[in-house]
């Protein structure tokens, strides 16, 4: 009877807690697909050491009210949805209580993206810029008081990337919390494609909603660093709702 006993227990103790379903797509730009390859290896690790159930998919129409009904938090890795009817379940999910986590592509909107929603949930930035070739930058801790930042040092150099400056800068929104910025001391930056100053916010999140984008995920070198890393693992526990349910959803 004890022998039960503990192995029901045990079995109940590594239950997973929560669900996340990450998007990603294999015919985008190969850089993309590198990173999501990798992203998918690092998250399977954290997935299986702090109990959570972790589902990587190409099925962007998995983007549906049905599916996403089961799942706590979504993560795009290198894509977006791009039809009315998977961009309309999205909004629906995260109005309703849904966490998402977005990754550099993720978040791309020009004058072709036509969802303004989107643009108003990431907090009011529009593409405006990048550089060119993808370069190693140091990164600004914006509030060491954060539960996402209270472990990191002060600044770090974070792994080789493709940086993306908004206009206007997310962080003149006041729903917007800003992590981590790109320091003045990189500009300029780029070779073929210089951005030579700007606030150039890498990581928020949007107080309104239970989201958290980063501007991290061109190539293969971002889970190079040990500190960058520890960001990116906690942002999955950070962003589940405690009680393993999406609010109203």
């Amino acid at each position: 009877m004890a022998l039960v006993l503990l192995f029901a227990t045990t079995a109940h103790a590594q239950q997973p807690t929560f669900h996340v379903l990450a998007f990603y797509s294999e015919a985008v730009e190969h850089d993309h697909v590198d990173f999501a390859h990798q992203a998918i290896a690092f998250y399977s690790s954290v997935a299986r050491r702090r109990h959570f159930d972790f589902t990587p998919t190409t099925r962007w129409d998995d983007l549906n009210a049905a599916t996403l009904a089961h799942y706590q938090l979504v993560i795009w890795l290198d894509d977006q949805p791009h039809t009315p009817q998977q961009r309309a379940a999205f909004e629906q999910y995260m109005e309703h209580g849904g966490g998402w986590l977005g990754f550099h592509i993720a978040a791309y909107n020009d004058s072709d993206t036509h969802w303004p929603w989107f643009v108003r949930f990431l907090g009011g930035g529009v593409f405006y810029g990048n550089n060119w070739p993808p370069l190693p930058a140091e990164v600004i801790v914006d509030d060491p008081t954060h539960p996402l930042t209270k472990n990191l040092p002060k600044s770090f150099l974070s792994p080789s990337n493709e940086w993306y400056i908004w206009k206007p800068s997310p962080r003149l929104n006041q729903d917007v919390k800003v992590l981590l910025t790109l320091s003045p001391s990189n500009y300029p930056i780029g070779l073929k494609d210089t951005i030579v100053g700007g606030d150039l916010p890498v990581v928020w999140t949007n107080t309104r909603y239970r989201m958290l984008y980063l501007n991290m995920g061109h190539g293969d070198k971002i889970f190079a660093s040990n500190i960058q890393n520890r960001l990116l693992e906690e942002a999955i526990p950070w962003l589940a709702p405690p009680s393993g349910h999406s609010r109203g959803y």
